[in-house]
């Protein structure tokens, strides 16, 4: 069973936590990770990009000239593609980049991931996250408590508005709510930084 230590914003440590092995003592399964990182940002494509084939550019419905006879290359409509304003050749069209992932092997993605993070001692948990202010300054402060630096995941849940706020101005912070935490946003970053609640809560969701 792992076992992570648990510290305070001070940086102090203030006991030990034991972790499910079926959520954070997963093997590496690295072929099932890189599949969800993939479909998530696929699924951020939009897809909206779009030009126009000689068909739909407008105009040109007219012969430019004749035929024959005026020394020039013969060409029917100036909305040809090797023509300026002409429209495009293999014209790029709209199109859904959307994959799809079984909803268990979305979950086994997951708790690898997190397995990983664990063995790699990059989950780095807190007794509690209760910050006086809502500032930048003190979001700064306890990372530099716990020596932390680089990207980090910072796990939150509901009431945690403080934590969000405070870390809006910090580049290399993002925030997540436990119930959407998901295997892009885990290998995205270098650390996670979760409260004892959190790993209950996704404890609760995962398990």
């Amino acid at each position: 069973m792992p076992n992570v230590k648990v510290y305070n914003t001070s940086g102090a440590e203030v006991g030990e936590m034991d972790l499910k092995d079926d959520i954070f003592g997963l093997e590496y399964n690295e072929a099932l990770i890189h599949q969800a990182v993939v479909t998530t940002l696929s699924n951020q494509r939009q897809g909206t990009k779009s030009t126009l084939t000689r068909a739909e550019v407008r105009g040109g419905g007219k012969k430019p000239w004749r035929q024959k006879g005026t020394g020039r290359a013969r060409h029917g409509s100036i909305r040809s593609p090797i023509w300026t304003g002409g429209g495009m050749a293999f014209a790029l069209e709209p199109r859904d980049f959307s994959k799809k992932m079984n909803i268990k092997a979305k979950r086994q993605a997951l708790k690898s991931a997190l397995s990983q993070k664990v063995a790699a001692g990059d989950f780095i948990v807190l007794d509690e996250f209760n910050l006086s202010q809502p500032k930048t300054k003190e979001m700064a402060g306890v990372l530099d408590n716990l020596k932390l630096s680089g990207k980090i995941l910072v796990v939150t849940l509901k009431g945690y508005e403080s934590v969000i706020r405070a870390s809006g101005n910090l580049p290399d912070i993002t925030t997540i709510n436990a119930d959407l935490l998901n295997t892009y946003d885990v290998v995205n970053n270098g650390k996670i930084l979760i409260t004892k609640e959190g790993v209950g809560k996704i404890t609760e969701v995962f398990a």
